[in-house]
């Protein structure tokens, strides 16, 4: 499955995405802020892409006029996520390389997501979060439309065996049709 918008294409991961998947994922304000550790190598990057991103609506994240991989957006669902039990409900995760923030992609990349989610998928329900003190991460949800729902003061980071304070943010297919 391959998405289109504007200016971004989002397609399937690839193993040979792995130089390009390092290059933006060893960065240590890139994982960490999302609850991943920075990669540490090409092959932890090829293996993560084998593992984790090769999920059935995972994506890569490319420009249109470059190939390269310069993030990731995800609609998990089932035992990839823990924020719902629900077929009809998903979780959006999502991530940029530093040297493409502040270039409105992200919004851009979830606006096409969300629409696969609700209108392919037919999702009712589309869950996001993040952690405190990712301003950058609840700046752009808000700029997708989704909206504050609770916020947990003991979230495991199971990654960086840490505990965090976790904001949860919530779009339905309604709030979504009215957008």
């Amino acid at each position: 499955m391959r998405l289109e918008t504007k200016r971004l294409i989002l397609r399937p991961w690839e193993e040979s995405d792995a130089e390009n998947l390092f290059r933006y994922a060893r960065d240590p304000e890139v994982g960490p802020a999302v609850g991943w550790p920075a990669h540490k190598s090409v092959e932890e990057s090829r293996e993560i892409i084998r593992t984790v991103l090769r999920g059935d609506h995972s994506f890569a994240i490319c420009e249109k006029d470059r190939p390269e991989v310069i993030g990731a957006i995800a609609l998990k669902t089932g035992e990839d996520t823990d924020m719902t039990d629900r077929a009809d409900e998903c979780e959006l995760g999502f991530w940029l390389g530093k040297p493409f923030w502040g270039r409105g992609y992200m919004p851009e990349a979830a606006t096409e997501i969300l629409r696969y989610g609700f209108e392919d998928l037919g999702m009712t329900t589309i869950w996001a979060g993040y952690y405190e003190g990712n301003v950058k991460s609840k700046r752009a949800q808000e700029k997708m439309g989704f909206q504050y729902h609770h916020t947990c003061d003991q979230v495991p980071v199971p990654l960086l065996n840490e505990v965090r304070i976790g904001h949860t943010n919530v779009m339905t297919r309604e709030q979504w049709e009215k957008k």
